[in-house]
Order: C-alpha cells, then sequence, then structure tokens
C-alpha cells in the first residue's frame, strides 16, 4: 500500500490550492474544530491525537523521511486516497510505502521515490480519511499539519535521555514499586513501528520469569512505556533493555549507553523492586495561565498544567494527548481548539504543555479541562492514579503588553552541536561527544581530534579523540582518503550557509533588535534565579561564579531566555577550582536559552559543571582547559561566528526543537 505525494502544477494549480484552502478551513476553522462525528455518528471520538513531524516543525529530515499520523484507536489500513503530501510550484511528488503498527493505530509513509524530498520547503500533510476497525466511525474531518525540511541530511543517532525507573550508572536503582510500568523518553521523534515488544524488552535471572508487557509508543512525548501485564516480583533485580533496533525518522539507530556514540548500541538500565504502592489519587499542582488569569497571545503561546503525584512516579505520556487535555472557547464549547502537541516534559514527567495549532483569539475566555477518571490522565502506577474528577480552569487570551519574546531561529545551524567560524574546532581528550553536527568555513585541517564515523578520522591521537554523532562540514580537502564525502564542495557551501544563518540569529538576539532587556542587579548571575526574559549585561559582560544560575519557567515549556553582552561569559569560579552550573526548573528547557555574546565565552575552566543553552560568539568559545578530566556538559550550542572553539572533555548535546 502506498500514499501518493503530489505537488501542484500549472494549468490546475489554483484549482488544487482552492481544494486545499477549503480543506484548512474546513478542519481548522483558524485552530477550532467542530464536534467531531459525522451524519451517523456525532461526537464520534475518532481523532488524530499525534503527528510526526510536529505540525509547524523545521529542519526536518529530507532523506527518506517517515511521515506518521497516530489515531485515537485502531483504524483500518489506509489508502493512496487518504493520506496525501503536497507542496507548491517545483517542488518534487514523491511516492511511498505505508506501513500500521501492530495495534494498528498509527500510520507510518516513508518516501521512497524519489527519497529526497526538496530541501527548505514547505510541505503539508493530510489526512483526508480514516474509519475504525470496526466501521461505524469515522474521522470527521481531514485533518491537515505542515512541516518545512532541513537543508542536510540527518546522521545523529537518537539516544535516551530519561528513563522511569531512573537509570543509575553505578547499579540497580534500589525500592522501585513492584506494581509500575516503564517508560524511556527518547531525544527525537521515533519511528513507531520500531517500537515494539520486541525492542523494548524486561528480564529478570532465573528462578525469575521474565515479565511479559504492552509496549506503546507517545509520539508527543517522544516516549515508548512498557506496562507488564501483572506485578513484578518484590525484592528481585530487573534490567530493562532497549535495542538499537529502534530507529528515529531518518533510519538512524539508537545510539545506547553499551558503546560509543557513533556505533548503534542497546540502552540497557537496572533496578531492585519493593512491595507495591497503594492507590493514590493524582492531582493539578498549578496551571500556567492561572485560573481566571490572562494569556498573551504569541506564536510561542502555550497552556501548561503541572501535576502533583503521590507515587513519586511519572505521569504515563501514553494518556497524555488531545483526548484527555480539551480547549474550548468558554461561550461556545463547540469551538475546540486544535493542538500542534500536546506532551509530557523530559525531565520530570510532571509537566503537560498544550500548544495551539494557531494563535488564540485576543478578548476570548477559553475552557481548558484536563480529563479525570478511567478515561483520563493517569501515573505509571499499574493501575494508573487517576484524578477522581475532571480538572477545569478558564483563562482569557490578550494582546501582548510586549514583543513577543521568541526562540532564535537558526535556521540551518540548529543542527550544529559546535561551529568554529572560519578557524576550526579542536578537541583534547578522550571523554568528548558532539551529539550533533560540527561546522567550519576553513578547510578539514582545522578540525582535530575527532571522529565521526569509521574512516572519518579529524587528526586524532592516542590522548585526543572526540566522538561526533553527527556529521562534519568543512572545506576540501577530505579529512583522509577513506572519508571522500566530507571536505567536499559541497560541505563547505553547507558551512558556509550556517555561518550566515548563525550570524542572522546572533544580530536578531543584539539590544538594536531586541532591545527593552532587564537588568538582573549584577554582572555576576551565580545564585540569582531568573524567570523567562531578556538580560543585559550592565557592564557589558555576564558571568556565573560562586553559584548555580537557575532559570525558572514557572511551568511554561516554551518560555524564553536571552542573555546579551557586548563583550565576554564566564562560567566558573570564583578561581579555577569551582565549576558551576546553569540549573533549569518548572519546564524550562535548554533550546529556549541563548547567550548572545559580543566577544568570548569561557565555559568551566576546570573542568565539571553543565550549562544549558546556545552560545553565540563573536570570538570564540572555549570550554574547560588542556589536562581537564571532569567532563563539562553543554545542553545546546557553541557558535563562534569568526575564531575558533575549543573543547576539553566535553559533551555537547544539541535540544531536540
Amino acid at each position: 500500500m502506498r500514499f501518493e505525494l503530489f505537488s501542484f502544477s500549472s494549468p490546475c494549480k489554483w484549482l488544487m490550492l482552492a481544494v486545499v484552502s477549503t480543506l484548512l478551513v474546513a478542519c481548522n476553522d483558524n485552530g477550532r474544530d467542530p464536534i467531531l462525528g459525522n451524519d451517523g455518528n456525532v461526537g464520534s471520538s475518532l481523532t488524530v491525537t499525534a503527528v510526526t513531524p510536529a505540525t509547524n516543525s523545521m529542519d526536518v529530515e529530507r532523506v527518506n523521511p517517515s511521515i506518521t499520523a497516530q489515531f485515537s484507536e485502531a483504524v483500518s489500513d489506509l489508502t493512496t486516497a487518504d493520506f496525501t503530501l503536497t507542496c507548491a510550484d517545483s517542488c518534487i511528488s514523491p511516492d511511498g510505502t505505508v506501513t500500521m503498527n501492530g495495534a494498528n493505530t498509527i500510520a507510518t509513509f516513508t518516501v521512497t521515490d524519489p527519497a529526497v524530498l526538496d530541501s527548505l520547503t514547505l510541505y503539508t500533510a493530510t489526512i483526508v480519511s480514516a474509519t475504525t476497525d470496526s466501521g461505524d466511525v469515522v474521522l470527521a474531518v481531514p485533518y491537515v499539519w505542515e512541516f518545512t525540511t532541513g537543508s542536510t541530511a540527518d546522521t545523529t543517532r537518537p539516544r535516551v535521555s530519561a528513563t522511569g525507573p531512573m537509570t543509575t550508572n553505578s547499579g540497580p536503582t534500589m525500592n522501585v514499586p513492584a506494581n509500575t510500568s516503564l517508560v524511556a523518553v527518547f531525544t527525537e521523534n521515533m519511528l513507531p513501528e520500531t517500537v515494539t515488544e520486541s525492542s523494548f524488552t524486561l528480564t529478570c535471572e532465573t528462578p525469575c520469569a521474565a515479565p511479559l508487557g504492552e509496549v506503546t509508543y507517545a509520539q508527543d512525548s517522544s516516549s515508548a512505556v512498557f506496562t507488564p501485564e501483572q506485578d513484578l516480583e518484590v525484592g528481585v533485580t530487573y534490567t530493562a533493555t532497549v535495542t538499537s533496533d529502534v530507529t528515529d525518522l531518518a533510519g538512524n539507530q539508537l545510539a545506547g549507553n553499551q558503546g560509543p556514540i557513533t556505533s548503534a548500541s542497546d540502552y540497557i538500565w537496572t533496578f531492585t523492586t519493593v512491595a507495591a504502592l497503594p492507590a493514590a489519587n493524582i492531582s493539578v499542582q498549578s496551571t500556567n495561565p492561572q485560573d481566571a488569569g490572562l494569556l498573551e497571545v504569541c506564536e510561542n503561546s502555550s497552556i501548561n498544567a503541572t501535576f502533583d503525584i503521590p507515587s513519586g512516579v511519572r505521569l504515563d505520556p501514553t494518556t497524555v494527548n488531545n483526548m484527555t487535555f480539551l480547549v474550548v472557547e468558554n461561550a461556545e464549547p463547540s469551538n475546540t481548539v486544535t493542538a500542534e502537541s500536546i506532551k509530557l516534559d523530559a525531565d520530570t514527567g510532571t509537566i503537560i504543555t498544550f500548544i495551539p495549532q494557531t494563535d488564540l483569539d485576543e478578548d476570548v475566555t477559553y475552557r481548558v479541562t484536563i480529563k479525570g477518571g478511567p478515561d483520563g490522565v493517569k501515573d505509571l502506577v499499574v493501575p494508573g492514579n487517576e484524578m477522581p474528577e475532571d480538572y477545569v480552569w478558564i483563562f482569557t487570551a490578550e494582546a501582548p503588553v510586549n514583543n513577543c519574546l521568541q526562540p532564535a531561529n537558526l535556521q540551518s545551524a540548529a543542527p550544529f552541536g559546535s561551529m568554529g567560524g572560519s578557524a576550526g574546532i579542536t578537541n583534547e581528550g578522550l571523554l568528548t561527544v558532539i551529539n550533533g553536527d560540527l561546522a567550519t568555513t576553513g578547510t578539514s585541517t582545522l578540525v582535530t581530534g575527532f571522529v565521526s564515523e569509521p574512516g572519518c578520522e579529524y587528526t586524532i591521537t592516542p590522548l585526543d579523540e572526540g566522538q561526533v554523532n553527527g556529521n562534519i562540514f568543512t572545506a576540501p580537502p577530505s579529512p583522509t582518503v577513506d572519508c571522500p564525502q566530507d571536505g567536499t564542495a559541497e560541505t563547505e557551501a553547507i558551512a558556509i550557509q550556517g555561518r550566515l544563518d548563525a550570524e542572522e540569529a546572533y544580530i536578531a538576539l543584539t539590544p538594536a533588535n531586541m532591545p527593552g532587556g532587564q537588568n538582573p542587579g549584577n554582572d555576576n548571575l551565580g545564585s540569582l534565579t531568573l524567570t523567562p526574559g531578556i538580560y543585559t549585561a550592565p557592564n557589558g559582560s555576564f558571568l556565573i561564579e560562586g553559584g548555580d544560575l537557575t532559570l525558572d519557567a514557572q511551568g511554561n515549556q516554551n518560555a524564553v531566555w536571552v542573555f546579551q553582552m557586548a563583550t565576554t561569559l564566564t562560567v566558573g569560579g570564583p578561581g579555577a577550582d569551582f565549576p558551576q552550573s546553569v540549573i533549569l526548573t518548572n519546564g524550562a528547557q535548554a533550546k529556549n536559552i541563548f547567550w548572545q555574546v559580543g566577544s568570548a565565552a569561557t565555559i568551566n575552566a576546570a573542568g565539571g559543571g553543565t550549562m544549558k543553552g546556545s552560545i553565540l560568539a563573536q570570538d570564540g568559545v572555549s570550554i574547560s582547559t588542556s589536562g581537564n578530566v571532569n567532563v563539562v556538559t553543554l545542553d545546546g550550542r557553541a557558535l563562534s561566528l569568526t575564531a575558533s572553539v575549543t573543547v576539553v572533555n566535553t559533551v555537547i548535546n544539541v535540544p531536540a526543537e
């Protein structure tokens, strides 16, 4: 079975545009849907609960991409008439193949001919129709979403970023309740059909019998859940395994914790059980906006709820969707707000974020309902603890008081973990890992101490060999004869464009283009707790010393911070022996933090500590110093527009967008 993809061409171009426009209006009504149903099934519950790529995604994989739609219940196999993908003007219209997951709740379309979508192109996907397996309920209106392709191939392997029970490196995690499900949170969207009972397993040593269970995948939250058929045995150590058979949407296999990051491997963790937990209701602890509060209408506005979970486990991401988190106009409840995504935060598993597909209407009051009871949101205890009743609150959308603060648009530089202008990137040590791409507009000889795949070695030594889980883009020549695909005119062009895009983002972040920065009261941000906003260094430079910097999102996962400085950024100290960190709380995310540095950035010269956010510096970035073995972690990017980037035993994790 295949999904057909087509593009508009004369003379029927404008006719097709009109048809698609009609579908968009019928489906979205400016982001509002009628009550789902059809002539015979008013109030039908069949909906599309999640899609990948997510609505309005940028930099989407264009080589062998997979497009998926998840339904609220099992559906009959789709046909080419049920699913379309379109783009305007001269874009290519590839064919594809379709597979369904075992439960027939997720349809996956893989582009096959041609296998490469156009770069930097807006595509519109439409689920035209779907019918439940029983045949008596249909999708009431087409479901439409858009995404934009990136400029380069995605070769970065997905990873597991969090687990429940948590992973303990030194041994099994202790005191895990015997009546709990397991969850693995991935760093990006995965291909759902690869997340199965054979790729997510739970075992134990004899005489214990390996538990049977059901594996489900929550697309919006990029999470796999293993639910045992019965309680686990008490006092037994179990081994959970996510195998390297799972892949992302580009087909990259998992980089687990059993081998180098540049190779596919399993992710394994262990835990030891204790007595089962008693039932205890979960509850909503806080919301953003608050009940009867106001929400400024911005492109990145979101509605958030933070939960109190007495069991201490995470929420079950498979219960977080548009059937359990509903937003409607208070005066006209039939006007529902379509979600771009409804996801659970990766760090704590306690915050749900609803992102509207289109801007809310100003001066309109909305009602939010989070479903309780057996069909509502639950935690990962088995059976799941629930809220005894629905949680309901209202808020009013208003025009923004000031300019809306948006994340910087890095465009083609978004996949870069590090960029060294025209001067290159140097690594010292064997513990460096870059989960993302590297780039310099200089020659390949200016990248030293890295390897991206077998044969693609950039001046490594027995003491200096960092792993790159991604591409390396430089000017010619190729680094080795065994790596002819690197160091070409094409990779140079990618690096040049990435640098231009990074510079454009840097300029957009400066006070000249983003005025109104707050004075935090001191150049030293150490020991401060800052809410979202723009902060400008009063004396030209920022430092974090004498204590960590805490960024509090107040429950808003879309909260943005911009730090502007005319000269330097220095993290660590006082003195060389005190690394400092940036701590994220209440939903803050590294992808929404930006450091605009007028000259150079120095991060934890003595090693150690964790930095958060994308550093865009004019004159270089240095992370740690020669000889340090304590690893510095940067959840973000180190982008230098002109000078080099130097890292010593550093882990850089490019945030998922």
